[in-house]
């Protein structure tokens, strides 16, 4: 069959989409979120990961089978599955909140490596670690999709297996009872030991609800597979099989750090917004050199390639909505490179990245923080509409979810519109109108083909 170079190339394999799904969703929203959320929540922290996560399965389960009841898998975009179950209108709105959300990850994510390479090389301008970081993610995307999926690859698997590592070493100490290093003890020997036990969330339903903001944000990203379907080889095989090894291996790269560092460390250091990294003080207490210098550096790796991932993600999205123009800035948007390459959609989302650099400026410590809030917001938005497209599958073909499937599915849609409601009554003013707009801009801006 011969390959058409007027669309994308499919170049990405299994183990691209694995990796490139994890290097999305496993960036700052680990390495620097989850101190927030333990702020928030206290030790029930940890029941705000398993919620999320559960969701973010059932989410991906009706992903994958959507995917696999895809009659074009050459289409682009989230909008490809999504479409013949919700309409035109609906998908574009989803394509457009994706590719604000991601836009906005691209900040977060930026600020993210400033804020840890700060720390490697003190006074530094921050604006030279984020220039740094914008030349290097707009390079790796624009030259072609195999050396970005590569790249993304091994960015992934150092980040992975220091978490893997991590995981070890906490298990092991765990089993030694080691408490001559430093260690707090487990939770159960602290309550013997103390007169008044440590509340599991002393901020009640209220702080674990609103935790959610940072995990959802944390855990966005996994639904990027969705958006390679064109650019991956046996799409219908490939990316169903990768969502299924991804989804177990973010929750448990989360849920299980999160829980050894409330078993090893007390919560309040944890989520001390002043102290070292977590792993950094794991590593650090067994004794590694310069464990310190060393985490920063896979923490910076961490958060650059979740960067590269989300410069991909808001390039494709961009293409999809622009694809097929014929006229003004969509046909000038829509053009390929000689390796089949969206670079000027590269180049339009890539640039957000300067911009994240003046309002890091302004905006100070506090701007993560704002940025990942308002990305939960969409991020729970889109998985609402895929969890309604997937609905909408199982009950139009018969065989494709059995009973307890489509009430479990209800259930966790159910469920982030709770999550939603709670995230606007709960949080500042600001963030919900800021999420408003953008979804009152994708919605309003669809206009229906002639």
């Amino acid at each position: 069959m011969e390959e058409r170079k007027d669309e994308l190339k499919p170049a990405l394999q299994t183990r691209h989409v694995v990796m490139l799904s994890l290097g999305g969703a496993i960036g700052s929203g680990l390495f620097l979120g989850s101190g927030s959320v333990i702020a928030t929540a206290g030790p029930a922290a940890i029941l705000a990961y398993v919620l999320a996560g559960f969701s973010l399965y059932i989410v991906m389960n009706g992903v994958a089978k959507m995917i696999l009841h895809n009659k074009r898998s050459s289409d682009v975009g989230m909008s490809a599955i999504i479409k013949p179950y919700i309409g035109p209108h609906m998908a574009h709105f989803t394509d457009w909140v994706y590719w604000a959300t991601w836009m906005a990850v691209l900040i977060a994510e930026e600020a993210g490596v400033a804020t840890f390479l700060s720390m490697l090389i003190p006074g530094v301008p921050l604006w030279v670690f984020a220039l740094v970081v914008a030349v290097l993610g707009t390079g790796i995307n624009l030259y072609s999709v195999r050396a970005f999926a590569e790249t993304e690859y091994w960015l992934a698997f150092v980040k992975i297996a220091v978490i893997i590592i991590l995981i070890a070493v906490g298990f092991y100490l765990l089993f030694i009872n080691n408490i001559h290093l430093g260690f707090k003890q487990t939770a159960a020997q602290l309550a013997a030991n103390q007169s008044t036990a440590p509340s599991f969330a002393p901020g009640g339903l209220k702080g674990v609800m609103n935790s959610l903001l940072v995990v959802i944000f944390s855990f966005g990203g996994s639904e990027l597979a969705a958006v390679t379907v064109a650019e991956t080889k046996d799409a219908k095989l490939a990316i169903p099989k990768a969502i299924r090894s991804v989804l177990f291996r973010i929750i448990a790269f989360y849920v299980i750090p999160i829980y050894l560092f409330l078993q090893l460390l007390p919560w309040k250091q944890v989520a001390n917004p002043n102290a070292e990294s977590p792993f950094a003080t794991i590593f650090r207490r067994v004794g590694i050199p310069h464990a310190d210098k060393l985490i920063l550096i896979v923490i910076v790796i961490a958060i650059f390639s979740a960067v590269n991932s989300a410069i991909y993600a808001t390039s494709r999205s961009l293409y999809s909505r622009v694809q097929g123009s014929k006229t003004g800035l969509g046909k000038s948007l829509s053009k390929l490179n000689k390796n089949q390459v969206p670079t000027r959609a590269i180049a339009v989302s890539s640039a957000v990245l300067f911009l994240g650099v003046i309002l890091s400026a302004i905006f100070g410590n506090g701007f993560w923080q704002f940025v990942a809030g308002s990305i939960s917001y969409t991020i729970s938005i889109v998985w609402m509409v895929l969890l309604v497209s997937a609905l909408i599958l199982y009950f139009k073909v018969s065989g494709v979810a059995n009973w307890f499937l489509k009430i479990i599915t209800v259930i966790v849609l159910l469920f982030l519109i709770f999550v939603v409601y709670s995230q606007v009554t709960t949080n500042p003013w600001y963030l919900s109108i800021f999420a408003l707009v953008i979804c009152l801009l994708a919605f309003f801006s669809y206009r229906k083909a002639d």
